[in-house]
C-alpha cells in the first residue's frame, strides 16, 4: 500500500486549497480513509475521515469549513479545505484504516504528509 497526498501549498486566510491523496496497492473501497495534521510543536491531530460506506467525521474545529470526500473509481480521498485560517497551517497526512476513527493509531498506512501554510 503506498498513499501519496498532494495538493498543499500557501494560501492567504479565506482562501481555499484541496489536498488529495492516491492509495495504491489494494481495494481501496472496502477501506476507510482519514486526514490528519501536525503543526510544529504539536501533537497530530484528527482532521477528518471517510467510511467506505461514505459516512464522514470531522474535528470541530475544521466543521462547516472543511469537506472530505472520495473518488473510489480514482483511488482517491480528497479534503476541500475552505476559509482558512492561519491556525491550519501544519503538514496534513493522508491514512487508511479499517474504520472512521479519530485515533491515529489505528490506521495501518500513512502518506508522506503535505505542508499547507496559511497567512494572515
Amino acid at each position: 500500500v503506498q498513499l501519496q497526498a498532494s495538493g498543499g501549498g500557501l494560501v492567504q486566510a479565506g482562501g481555499s486549497l484541496r489536498l488529495s491523496c492516491a492509495d495504491s496497492g489494494r481495494t481501496f473501497s472496502s477501506f476507510a480513509m482519514g486526514w490528519f495534521r501536525q503543526a510544529p510543536g504539536k501533537e497530530r491531530e484528527f482532521v477528518a475521515a471517510i467510511a467506505w460506506t461514505y459516512a464522514t467525521a470531522y474535528a470541530n474545529s475544521v466543521k462547516g469549513r472543511f469537506t472530505i470526500s472520495r473518488d473510489n473509481a480514482k483511488n482517491t480521498v480528497y479534503l476541500q479545505m475552505n476559509s482558512l485560517k492561519p491556525e491550519d497551517t501544519a503538514v496534513y497526512y493522508c491514512a487508511s484504516g479499517i474504520r472512521v476513527v479519530a485515533d491515529s493509531g489505528k490506521y495501518d498506512y500513512w502518506g508522506q504528509g503535505t505542508q499547507v501554510t496559511v497567512s494572515s
